[in-house]
């Protein structure tokens, strides 16, 4: 379904969204500012849980609770890429899907999305598909070291996958990926990594936020600053870069484009890391430091009302909060200046995303 003849949703409609973790309780608590309701579909619970007005908890194969669930809303997003095939099917089936199933496929499979986003002209850094160990092998003398062996799914935040360096052995990088199918993607020597978070509405608008600049710690996104430290041309063609990706995939919701910036004889040029369909972490300054959040932007989107400014409202710097460092909220709390985002969640493990804090220093 592309949404096209789809009636705008009114104050009081449910918006069903798969997945319970942070992006689907700020997707709620944004949709709540529009008088929209949000019913969360999850396998298990999570921080959304905890903010919206309906919730099911079942497996993503779950026939008939998926049924009951398309049935009690007006359409269908997800605050996370890794939704089954068999489940988005199923659902576009019965109500409307945004972004659509075949957004959703292009993103899952880091091959899939290369070739797509290579067949658009779009630069990406080389790549080859890896079946076994010859093929690995065969790959690396074509790209060269360091490279980067990745599984074709299912990876986040540096999980599934390896670096492989000048006298690594590729058989262990193989083994790291547990008899998944990878793709090995060569090195790219990057200045900057940034990401275009924007918005492409059912009409086909589109507006982008401003470029952000990111940095990571531990293969976890730590800081975002926006503006993005790049010349106005750069920031102008990796506008162009997500607008096209968004077109091409008959794109509605917030869409995320990662980037890395690479400086040849003092010129820049962008190769595209990869896409997330989805709002995402480095959007996360959107909701204190732009006129519309991220996330109002992707209810906006899905529900067919207009786009709203993504106009900065200053600088702005967001930290994520890792583990034990969400810990500190009293004292960042007492921090003149700050705007803390505490996720709900009741343990903090190492690693894990408990929360964000962002800094707006207006002009």
């Amino acid at each position: 379904m592309t949404g096209r003849d789809e009636a705008t949703l009114s104050p009081g409609d449910t918006i069903g969204v798969l997945g319970s973790g942070q992006l689907g309780r700020m997707l709620s608590l944004a949709a709540a500012r529009l008088g929209l309701k949000t019913h969360i579909f999850c396998p298990e619970s999570g921080p959304a849980f905890d903010v919206c007005a309906a919730r099911t908890r079942a497996a993503y194969d779950d026939d008939a609770a998926l049924s009951s669930f398309a049935a009690s809303v007006k359409l269908v997003t997800y605050e996370f890429e890794n939704v089954p095939a068999h489940t988005a099917a199923f659902l576009a089936a019965r109500v409307p899907v945004h972004p659509n199933p075949f957004a959703l496929e292009t993103a899952q499979d880091r091959l899939v999305e290369k070739t797509f986003i290579n067949g658009l002209g779009i630069a990406t850094a080389p790549f080859a598909p890896v079946d076994d160990l010859a093929g690995l092998v065969a790959a690396l003398d074509r790209l060269g070291r360091p490279a980067i062996l990745k599984t074709r799914r299912m990876g986040y935040d540096g999980k599934g996958q390896a670096m492989i360096r000048p006298g690594d052995d590729p058989a262990v990088a193989l083994a790291a990926m547990g008899g998944h199918a990878a793709i090995l993607e060569g090195f790219v020597p990057f200045t900057r990594e940034v990401s275009v978070v924007a918005a492409r509405g059912r009409d086909g608008g589109f507006a982008a936020f401003d470029l952000n600049e990111n940095e990571h710690a531990d293969h976890i996104l730590s800081v975002t600053r926006a503006p993005a430290a790049v010349a106005p041309a750069t920031a102008a063609a990796a506008m162009d870069i997500a607008r096209r990706i968004a077109d091409a995939l008959d794109y509605v919701g917030v869409i995320a484009v990662e980037m890395f910036v690479v400086v040849e004889n003092g010129v820049e040029r962008l190769v595209v890391n990869e896409i997330a369909p989805r709002v995402h972490n480095s959007g996360h300054w959107t909701i204190d430091g732009a006129q519309t959040s991220q996330f109002e932007q992707h209810v906006r989107a899905v529900a067919g009302m207009p786009l709203g400014s993504p106009r900065i409202r200053g600088r702005v710097e967001m930290r994520n909060l890792i583990g034990a460092d969400a810990l500190d909220w009293r004292a960042l709390m007492a921090e003149p200046g700050v705007y803390l985002h505490l996720y709900g969640k009741h343990e903090a493990r190492p690693g894990r995303k408990m929360g964000h804090l962002t800094r707006v220093i207006e002009p």
